[in-house]
């Protein structure tokens, strides 16, 4: 039987298919799943959570009130998961769950509890967990991803090992997260484009590059074409030409005056006979 083959189809209309995206979800999963290994689930009261700084820095208060609404009304779905040492509890993932819960003035809630785990480990999973979830600002990821750095002294590509996430954005999340506080903070006030960031950190000192941080930090530069638009004009927008009138001084000369300093010339010893009769012909 002959074998049969899918129809010849041209470049144009060729599909590429990106695994890159399904790649760092299936490594997510699979650092999640050992990192979870060993939690025991069971019902805490919430005062007892201790709720230290977070991936997460960024909350829509109505997207928490409707969290809240769902899980008055459908209870909470996907438990809390806190670490235990000794008799203290911390709060690693689900704070928007925590922050609903507190909105509807529950007392206690189902939690995945860790015990014995490093820094190292917590940290990856915090990151892993509010990745995959809403609303995860760039810049908070790109916090996330220096803290981890700085708590694990990991390389860029340890931490892209780690996480799950690709070198690329290893790099880009770590240049994002060395920038000013001013600038981050705008960032998220703003909902700036993150390459608006990075392809301003990348510009050399000037005075376009100050007067265009000022744009950024006001909000009036967001999107990445705003930026080169700016950057194209010299860092200010085109203001129409106002018509000059030139000074007498920065005018030629007159025929007086060319006539008087044509006679001087003619006066010259230097210059030959041929040229002072041309010279006396024109005068």
């Amino acid at each position: 039987m002959a074998k049969l083959f899918a129809p010849r189809v041209s470049k144009k209309e060729r599909k590429t298919i990106d695994l890159s995206d399904k790649l760092d979800r299936d490594l997510f999963r699979i650092s999640e799943s050992k990192l979870m290994q060993g939690a025991q689930q069971e019902v805490v009261n919430l005062k007892d959570i201790a709720v230290k700084e977070q991936v997460r820095t960024k909350f829509n208060d109505q997207s928490l009130k409707d969290l809240a609404q769902n899980i008055k009304e459908n209870g909470l779905i996907q438990p809390l998961v806190i670490h235990r040492e000794g008799m203290r509890l911390t709060l690693i993932c689900g704070e928007r769950r925590y922050r609903a819960m507190m909105i509807n003035n529950m007392t206690e809630a189902p939690c995945f509890v860790l015990d014995n785990k490093t820094t190292e480990e917590l940290m990856a999973i915090q990151f892993s967990e509010n990745s995959s979830r809403e609303e995860l600002h760039y810049i908070d990821k790109a916090d996330g991803i220096l803290n981890y750095q700085l708590a694990t002294n990991a390389s860029e590509r340890k931490i892209q090992a780690s996480l799950g996430i690709s070198k690329s954005e290893v790099h880009r999340s770590l240049l994002i997260a060395k920038m000013s506080d001013k600038l981050k903070d705008a960032g998220k006030m703003h909902d700036i484009e993150k390459y608006v960031l990075l392809e301003f950190d990348e510009m050399p000192s000037s005075p376009i590059k100050k007067k265009i941080e000022g744009l950024i930090l006001s909000g009036k530069v967001t999107k990445r074409s705003q930026l080169k638009k700016y950057i194209k004009e010299g860092g200010q927008t085109i203001e129409p030409l106002q018509k000059i009138t030139p000074s007498r001084t920065a005018q030629t000369p007159s025929t007086a005056e060319l006539i008087q300093l044509l006679s001087e010339k003619s006066k010259d010893e230097k210059l030959d006979k041929k040229t002072k009769e041309l010279l006396a012909d024109l005068l």
